[in-house]
């Protein structure tokens, strides 16, 4: 039994590409790890240990809820190093990994909740470097990235590409979507198309994350928005 594609979407977006040990929260996606090692850099870890003998291994458990996202917690490589060494199974318990993720995921939503701002530039100064964190993404990773036209077969490739997806673009397409739900009194009628169209973008990446569509089915980011964002806090298109 493998991870499957639901669970890793889900981890890597609901942790935001951060790890979830407490105080640590270091980016786990590429851009930190040179060209290619980013899927090595954030580690999935079992809290139910997945084999006879690892820590807090539950014989009870299917193989299926071992692999599931629910038994899964995002970290980085020195601290699944620490929770998993055989003198800290006792320090290291479920419940407390458990803890560890709840918390740290609720850190997260926590960072979605923004205090509505008075002026349409306010939203857009707030968005725009949001945005420019996922054009950069796509410029370095995406499909048609230098990495990935030297590398057009390369599963590394790829696994960067997901990763900065998950840890980069799906997080932040939440903070903007939250910024844009507050604060939707900000816009004028001419600039709701365009809103609701980037919207719609955020629902389908969404969805996709959830494993109810292909990324084939995610609807294209609207470059209007983009350019709306950019008038509106007053940058050089």
């Amino acid at each position: 039994m493998a991870i499957s594609q639901k669970s890793i979407k889900l981890l890597w977006a609901n942790a935001a590409g951060l790890c979830s040990y407490p105080e640590c929260r270091e980016r786990l996606a590429l851009s930190e790890a040179g060209e290619f090692a980013s899927h090595t850099i954030g580690e999935m870890a079992h809290i139910c240990g997945d084999k006879v003998g690892s820590n807090r291994h539950d014989p009870k458990q299917s193989m299926e809820q071992r692999d599931d996202y629910h038994n899964l917690i995002l970290v980085c490589p020195t601290h699944h190093a620490m929770i998993d060494r055989k003198e800290n199974e006792a320090r290291f318990t479920v419940e407390m990994l458990q803890k560890f993720k709840e918390d740290h995921e609720a850190f997260i939503q926590q960072s979605l909740i923004f205090t509505p701002n008075a002026s349409r530039q306010a939203v857009a100064n707030e968005i725009a470097p949001l945005l420019a964190q996922n054009h950069q993404a796509w410029l370095s990773f995406g499909p048609f990235s230098e990495i990935a036209r030297r590398n057009p077969h390369s599963g590394s490739a790829h696994a960067a590409w997901l990763s900065e997806r998950l840890g980069t673009i799906v997080p932040n397409n939440r903070r903007i979507n939250e910024i844009l739900r507050a604060n939707a009194g900000a816009f004028s009628a001419n600039d709701h198309p365009v809103v609701a169209a980037f919207q719609l973008h955020v629902r389908s990446y969404e969805r996709w994350v959830a494993d109810e569509i292909s990324y084939e089915g995610v609807t294209r980011f609207p470059v209007a928005f983009a350019e709306l964002i950019r008038e509106a806090s007053g940058a050089s298109v």
